[in-house]
Parts: structure tokens; sequence; C-alpha cells
């Protein structure tokens, strides 16, 4: 009847350049690294739930506070061996790094994520939840209910008549698929979160100014606007480490499965050294099909947030980018350079203790760890 607090929080983010964890304990008030655990195999799991489908039967008495998937009814609208896989997969990483924790904060597609912010007139607490879900039920491409929804309102900046709401929703067919993969794992699933929250707390912390995260992964490159700590803007686009491998291999001709070593050497030799302006151009050029997309999303972002009721007379601070592909030479400069903002690799260790020792290579893994890093921080900031 009587519960303490767990003595490590971990965070596990399924993506789809691999599964990485991080698991920290808190000493002193402060959150010090205890262990940590990634993959580098390509994932299906932004895949999954991508088309609309058949929605699961029986879905709607799913409560994950309170029920397992065992206890569950209802039968899942995917292939029970998926579970096993990613099962497995989660309890083999955790097992090479010598994980203590039994819970754990998950990671949210961004593929099967509602996110909007919905302008609604001041509203007293208790009518808020009812208009809100009106709203919110015009924009969805399924019911509400098949939907497991979570919002924040916004602070206001003063004379703004208006009340901003953050929304998120995701199918909770979704929800018991992530339960029943970390019960098979031997870990409770204690919440899943946005990956824009987990990065957020890992990067941004208390920093109330106007920021963009570019997260740069595997397969989609990811744009957040964080405003007051808050997601309030999310574009996307197919861009990510992916097509990177695929210029490389085609332009120095090497093997497929070169490409990841010769990536970290490469660029690692060319961030270290003094190059002229003729080989920046010349790497900018090759790289431009990455590079540029990027660039206009950046562009675009802003303008869309800037055109928002209330945001008109805000300015942007910086952009800070992460993710596995983040580290590319020339990248953070060229877009500071474009928008005269200060722009930077974001240090998701910047906030954890962690051995002096271990300083190389947490810096090497560090854009990719971002994610898992925030959500095992949700307990402890």
């Amino acid at each position: 009847m009587f519960f303490s607090k767990p003595k490590s929080y971990l965070g596990v983010d399924l993506g789809a350049g691999g599964v990485k964890i991080v698991e920290l304990k808190q000493e002193k008030k402060r959150p010090v690294l205890h262990t940590y655990g990634l993959t580098s195999q390509s994932q299906d799991i932004h895949q999954l739930f991508n088309s609309k489908g058949a929605l699961a039967p029986s879905l709607s008495n799913f409560n994950n506070k309170n029920k397992t998937a065992e206890q569950s009814s209802a039968t899942p609208p995917f292939d029970q061996a998926q579970v096993e896989r990613y099962a497995q997969l989660i309890k083999s990483v955790c097992a090479g790094a010598k994980t203590i924790s039994k819970t754990a904060v998950v990671s949210l597609p961004v593929s099967v994520l509602f996110h909007a912010v919905i302008n609604l007139p001041p509203l007293k607490k208790e009518d808020l939840d009812k208009v809100l879900k009106a709203e919110v039920k015009k924009l969805l491409s399924r019911p509400i209910e098949d939907m497991i929804l979570d919002y924040q309102v916004i602070k206001n900046e003063k004379n703004v008549k208006t009340q901003r709401v953050l929304v998120n929703a995701v199918p909770k067919e979704l929800v018991l698929f992530y339960t029943q993969v970390f019960n098979l794992a031997g870990l409770r699933l204690e919440s899943l979160e946005p990956e824009s929250v987990a990065l957020e707390r890992a990067l941004i912390g208390r920093d109330q100014s106007v920021a963009m995260i570019v997260d740069v992964g595997a397969e989609r490159t990811n744009f957040y606007i964080i405003d007051q700590s808050a997601a309030v803007t999310h574009n996307s686009i197919e861009v990510g480490g992916v097509k990177i491998n695929k210029i490389l291999i085609d332009s120095l001709r090497i093997k497929e499965d070169l490409v990841e070593q010769l990536k970290y050497d490469y660029f690692g030799g060319l961030s270290k050294r003094n190059d002229t302006k003729l080989n920046r151009e010349k790497f900018l050029n090759i790289f431009y099909p990455v590079i540029d997309p990027i660039v206009k999303e950046i562009q675009y972002g802003f303008e869309l947030y800037l055109k928002q009721v209330g945001n008109e007379e805000k300015h942007p601070e910086k952009v800070i980018l992460t993710g596995g592909a983040s580290f590319m030479p020339y990248l953070a400069d060229y877009i500071s350079e474009t928008f005269k903002l200060k722009c930077y690799v974001g240090d998701p260790w910047g906030r954890v203790v962690y051995q002096e020792g271990l300083k190389p290579v947490l810096n090497q893994i560090g854009p990719r760890m971002s994610v898992a890093l925030g959500l095992a921080l949700r307990n402890l900031v």
C-alpha cells in the first residue's frame, strides 16, 4: 500500500535510428548519470501506425494509468511478433547497460502524434475541457474517442485577450502497443511523452526565450519552436542521416556497411581543422540536398510562428541542433550566418553529473541521446 520513489530514472527513446536509453540517479538533489546504452540498427517504429487503419475494438475503456495490457480485453491491431521483437531489443540494451530501474519514461513517435496550438476565448477551468475537446474533434482525422488527449495552457503576453492551449493526442492502440512491449521487456511504462517535451527539458530547461530545436534524425528532421518552455510549432521533413549516408556512398564509392564509421571520421576530421573557404563551399555544395531543405524549413517555421496572434513582436534568439546528423560540419555556422542568430549543437549532458573520463564518448554520442536523457530527467527537474 505504500510506495517509495524509485532510486533511478530510465528514459527510453525508440527512434528510427535505433534504441537509446539513459538511466539517471539523484544524488544531493542533482541528476547523476548511472548508465546508458544505444543501438544503431534502423527500426520501423515510426511506420507501425502511420496509416489510419482499423481501430482496435473495445479500446475506449482502456486506461493506461490503472490497467495493464493483459487486463485489457482489446484485440491488438498489430502483430504480436512486433511486440516480442521490440521487447527483446529493449531487454537486450538494458541488460548490456546493466540498468536497475523497473519503470521507464518513453518517447512518442512524432509521426503518430497530433499536435496543435488552439486559440480560445478566456474560459473558466471547469468549461475549458469541454470546449477544447469540441475544437480538437474538428481537427482530428479519427474519432476523438479513440485518442488520448493531453493539453497545457500557455501563458499569454499582457493585453492578449485569448488563451492559447497546446494539445497533444495519440491513438489509444499505440499506448496499448507500448504497454505490451514494456511489460514483456520487464519494465513498467510510467509515462509516454512527445519527443519535443524531452528535447526541451534536456536542451533548454528554464530558458524562457524563443528558440528553435532542429532534430536531425535518421530518416526525418523535426523542427520545434519553443516558447515559454513549450513546443508551440512542429514541422517535419524527410531529410536526415540516411540521405547523408547516400551522398557519401555515391560520391566516395564506398560500401554501405562502412559509411557510419567513415562519416564519424570524415566529419570529425573536417570539424577539427581550419578549412579554406573553397573547401567549405565544396562541402556545402555536395550536401546541398540535405542542407537546403533544412534551411528553408527553418525559415518557414519562423515565418509561420511570427504570423500567429500574439507573436508579431517576438524575436527568436537561437537555433539548437540535435540528433545523430547534427554534427555535420559547417551546418551550424551556415544557419547562424543565414538567419543572423546563434546556432550550435546542443549539449544534453550539461545538466547532468558524470565521470570526467566519459566526456569524449558522451560528447560524440550526445546529440543522439538528447531525447532519452530528457525523458530520464522527467522526475528530476
